[in-house]
């Protein structure tokens, strides 16, 4: 969100704190999910972390982005958006995601993002939804 009193750790940064705080807990099960306000189209904004450096770190923790998995589009390549601000077709960003370590993708998922004619009178948001296949 955005941080009035400390703009370096404003959106991704606070992601990124929460992910170093919370860093005793990232393992085989870990799933994190939901609006991160962040795409890598922002990376030049001057903050303590960039989207880019979220990503490398989850990697780097073999937790992964299943959109970007599934789909093979580049990070800030996105062919589907997550959200169309103002509720505006054509202003759209993709800044939801899901990441997920590699032990919960072992039997497969399916992931999808739902259509903007479906939701777009409910939020500025469309849902991504994930369906993890357990064995």
């Amino acid at each position: 969100m955005d941080n009035k009193d400390n703009w370096s750790e404003r959106y991704i940064a606070q992601v990124l704190l929460g992910i170093n705080h919370f860093s005793d807990l990232l393992n085989d099960s870990s799933l994190l999910i939901g609006d991160f306000n962040s795409n890598q189209i922002w990376d030049s904004f001057s903050r303590i972390a960039n989207h880019t450096d979220v990503v490398n770190y989850l990697i780097s923790k073999n937790i992964h982005s299943l959109y970007h998995r599934q789909y093979l589009d580049k990070q800030g390549k996105e062919t589907q958006p997550t959200l169309y601000m103002y509720r505006k077709k054509d202003k759209p960003y993709h800044i939801d995601y899901c990441f997920a370590s590699e032990e919960l993708l072992y039997n497969g998922y399916d992931f999808s993002i739902g259509k903007y004619i479906d939701w777009i009178t409910l939020s500025d948001h469309v849902p991504i939804i994930v369906d993890f296949k357990w064995q």
